[in-house]
């Protein structure tokens, strides 16, 4: 795993960084990966990485066809496939939304801290959490192909207000 020196594994990490860094992060991972990064996946991931809560794809359509006029569903569930499938963005299944994810250079499954009242939605950059589920899964003879692990509740900005 590729961490800096100031990257804490064990932080929460609110999904609230530089969007410009992250998209730069993303096409610097796909040129390394020989990923062809077009300019509808390119802006697809400026607007999930822009926002400052999970988006819905509609949102991005809506989003798109502001600039582009023309943008259809499939267009954008096209580009979001392949931002998922590159580790680019993860899916948060609860409320159907995407979001950036902090580390687009590394495969990994993360859970989501997601608030019922705000909608924001923190990545919990923990692995022992992730660890912890494929052991349990291996002992009960599971051979797990993915997780989502999505824990709804409220956040500290809502509970103090």
């Amino acid at each position: 795993m590729n961490q800096d020196a100031t990257h804490n594994p064990h932080a929460h990490h609110p999904h609230h960084h530089d969007a410009k860094g992250f998209v730069r992060a993303v096409e610097h991972a796909s040129e390394e990966r020989g990923l062809r990064l077009t300019p509808l996946r390119k802006e697809v991931l400026e607007l999930i990485a822009a926002a400052d809560k999970p988006v819905k794809a509609y949102d991005l359509l809506d989003q798109l066809r502001e600039k582009h006029g023309n943008a259809a569903p499939p267009t954008v569930y096209r580009a979001l496939d392949f931002l998922l499938e590159n580790g680019f963005i993860h899916k948060l299944e609860s409320i159907n939304a995407f979001v950036s994810c902090h580390h687009p250079a590394e495969a990994h499954q993360v859970p989501f801290l997601i608030c019922d009242t705000c909608s924001s939605a923190e990545e919990v950059c923990d692995e022992r959490v992730a660890e912890l589920i494929e052991a349990q899964a291996r002992a009960l003879g599971f051979r797990p192909q993915a997780q989502t692990l999505e824990v709804h509740g409220t956040c500290k900005n809502c509970r103090k207000g």
